[in-house]
């Protein structure tokens, strides 16, 4: 029963985020200390688990519509969040610590929901899920995540032909410039390939980009007629901290690993060795097992609930939230990670 249940930890952060906007003050950062404080904090007293769904009960569970309303249920918890965020900062009478608090916290909230649960959702076959997903990313304005993501960084991960996938020695905040900026470029060019191969007009409604293009614009003219254009401003603020928190993921997920070139000058098959997995209970529950991502990668198509720990598969000494914020100490995480990836590529 906990196996399943234990799912419902993950709407803590969100609740924290609305009750840091209802009690404001020095609760305002609520989703911060939950995300940055709390979790961290118990993940070095918890145990990690290694456990494996066995494989006779992985189907039936892997078909459990209640996993998939857990994600579901996201989609009006996040936008009923930003209403009551947008809604209290035009009331006006806040602190500017106040207001930052609530930003932070809406942002991390964005990032967590608007972007990782989209993720799951955007690995889906289903066009209804796929909506959900980029109905989430709107709130980031990251909706060419949908693109690059599922076309790019699966087919290149743990190559320097990937944006996302961090390299040996590459400080975060480089590699934030070079994963965004990559990432936009390169879903450009997937959807101008896409619509080549298919003998479709490049610059058209045809193109997804163009549409999440204009969907984006419209969703901070929308903001901005309602609340006041001064409100366009707190909107970027959530969605580039949310989407910073997205790209600090990504940096930890597989900093420096590389797939090898076998003779053909193709890249070896992506294996569980290609991305650094945590079994810290917590992160794996607030991130709806993102931190199984070796498993991720080496089957993008299983649904989180069934991920699972590869023995061969890096491990870092530390959970997802508390690398993020080591991450953010260069020379400290070198210290901690160089010499483990270096064992990992030469061990391979």
């Amino acid at each position: 029963m906990w196996r399943d249940v234990k799912y419902l930890i993950a709407y803590i952060a969100p609740l924290a985020a609305y009750l840091g906007i209802y009690l404001q003050g020095a609760w305002s950062f609520g989703s911060i200390y939950i995300g940055f404080v709390l979790i961290p904090l118990l993940e070095f007293f918890t145990p990690q688990s290694i456990e494996n769904v066995s494989p006779e009960e992985e189907p039936l569970r892997a078909r459990s519509h209640f996993f998939d309303f857990l994600l579901y249920l996201n989609i009006p918890i996040l936008f009923g969040l930003l209403l009551y965020y947008f809604n209290t900062l035009a009331a006006g009478g806040l602190a500017t610590y106040e207001k930052a608090g609530m930003t932070l916290s809406v942002g991390l909230i964005v990032s967590t929901i608007g972007i990782n649960v989209a993720h799951e959702l955007g690995h889906r076959s289903s066009w209804q899920e796929q909506l959900m997903s980029k109905v989430l990313l709107l709130s980031a304005l990251y909706t060419h995540f949908f693109i690059e993501h599922n076309r790019g960084h699966h087919k290149n991960v743990a190559t320097d032909e990937d944006p996302a996938s961090a390299r040996l020695g590459e400080a975060l905040y480089a590699f934030w410039w070079r994963s965004v900026s990559g990432s936009y470029i390169n879903a450009w060019k997937l959807e101008q390939e896409r619509l080549g191969k298919l003998e479709k007009p490049r610059w058209s409604w045809e193109n997804e980009m163009v549409r999440f293009t204009v969907f984006q614009v419209l969703y901070l003219l929308g903001i901005g007629l309602v609340w006041g254009w001064y409100m366009v401003g707190y909107a970027l603020a959530i969605a580039v901290i949310g989407f910073l928190l997205l790209e600090s993921v990504n940096y930890v997920e597989h900093y420096g690993l590389r797939r090898r070139k076998i003779p053909n000058g193709h890249y070896e098959r992506v294996s569980p060795r290609h991305s650094w997995n945590s079994d810290h209970e917590l992160g794996r529950i607030f991130l709806y097992e993102l931190t199984r991502h070796s498993d991720h990668h080496y089957k993008a198509t299983r649904k989180y609930q069934v991920l699972r720990h590869f023995d061969d598969s890096p491990q870092l000494p530390i959970g997802y939230p508390a690398a993020i914020l080591l991450s953010l100490v260069p020379p400290a995480w070198f210290k901690l990670m160089n010499e483990r990836a270096k064992g990992v590529c030469e061990g391979g």
